[in-house]
């Protein structure tokens, strides 16, 4: 897939995956008005650069849909309980700070990044906030989602496999982490997140933004996902380069990770939540944003969460009231 100008179309959609490999990743291709979507099947979930299609996932077929559960496995929304389990309780995140995060080629690759999405998933930020309450609507047979995710650890590596990574070597990258301190947490998503310089072999800017998988991990089904930093290629995997707080590469990179955390908690291992088109709840909502403040493209938000920084974030698809994207649980449904 190609990468394409502001001026042909904005690529506004988000990831599919088919589940039969957890080590390929989605691929959507990008469509134009003129031109036909390529479509690319693989098996994790991932957020799409702007602008892709979606395809039915091969590999469906994990159960039949349920309703006779006390929690939260409510069909007719728009999205289908697929079998699989959701992530309950208080969700721990971890971070993976990959590549140079000090002074690298672009200014995000910095420390201010890392701070502003540090306040992203501490006290006072999305966990909590009635933006991931509209997680609360999905559960599975045993529990509820409940909306509470934060920050419990992170640590930093220095280009330890180099600056090409597979999808596999990601994969090797939670491990290291793991087994050089970060807890090993069954119930928490670890975040590997790339320096500008780093590319994802796999499709990074080209065919995704970002994408969530699992794997058995010493004996742990463990989360986890991929987000590189997307000055990288703004024009796939930004909406606007002048940004709420002033760094492009932290807020861009915000809007996929909220995506990748709300997929993570509701479909951890890609056979819960998703719809007839293989599009879990964000995928859904991909590039859409509702109401701003401010004009998109000049430090528009829409999210301000209690610890007060301003952010453009993704819409997540409530499943409840018939089903549509939202700003906040119980909020009004928006199309674009």
């Amino acid at each position: 897939m190609k990468l394409f100008k502001k001026s042909i179309r904005r690529i506004r959609e988000n990831f599919v995956i088919s589940r039969t490999n957890i080590f390929r990743i989605a691929v959507i291709g990008a469509i134009l008005n003129f031109l036909p979507g390529f479509l690319f099947i693989s098996d994790a979930r991932a957020e799409s650069v702007r602008g892709a299609s979606h395809l039915v996932p091969t590999g469906k077929g994990w159960g039949l849909e349920q309703s006779n559960s006390p929690f939260a496995v409510t069909t007719g929304n728009g999205i289908s309980y697929h079998g699989g389990p959701v992530m309950p309780g208080a969700v721990n995140v971890y971070f993976i700070w990959y590549g140079n995060w000090t002074n690298g080629s672009r200014a995000s690759d910095s420390q201010t990044t890392v701070g502003l999405l540090d306040a992203l998933f501490t006290t006072g930020g999305i966990g909590g906030s009635g933006y991931e309450l509209i997680n609360s609507t999905y559960g599975d047979n045993s529990s509820n989602v409940t909306g509470n995710i934060a920050l419990a650890g992170s640590t930093t590596d220095n280009y330890s496999l180099g600056k090409r990574l597979s999808d596999s070597k990601v994969q090797l990258v939670v491990s290291n982490a793991i087994s050089r301190g970060l807890p090993k947490d069954a119930n928490g998503v670890y975040f590997v997140l790339t320096s500008s310089d780093v590319a994802e072999t796999s499709g990074f800017c080209t065919r995704y933004c970002g994408w969530h998988t699992h794997a058995n991990l010493s004996g742990s089904d463990i989360k986890y996902s991929f987000v590189g930093n997307p000055d990288r290629c703004p024009s796939a995997c930004e909406m606007q380069t002048i940004s709420p707080n002033g760094d492009s590469g932290a807020d861009g990179m915000a809007s996929v990770m909220a995506h990748e955390a709300e997929e993570a908690l509701t479909d951890e291992d890609l056979n819960a939540w998703y719809d007839s088109s293989g599009l879990e709840n964000a995928d859904k909502c991909a590039w859409k944003f509702g109401p701003t403040t401010g004009t998109i493209g000049n430090g528009a938000y829409n999210q301000t969460f209690a610890n007060g920084y301003n952010w453009l974030i993704q819409m997540n698809w409530e499943n409840s009231r018939g089903g549509g994207c939202d700003q906040t649980v119980g909020g009004t449904f928006y199309t674009k």
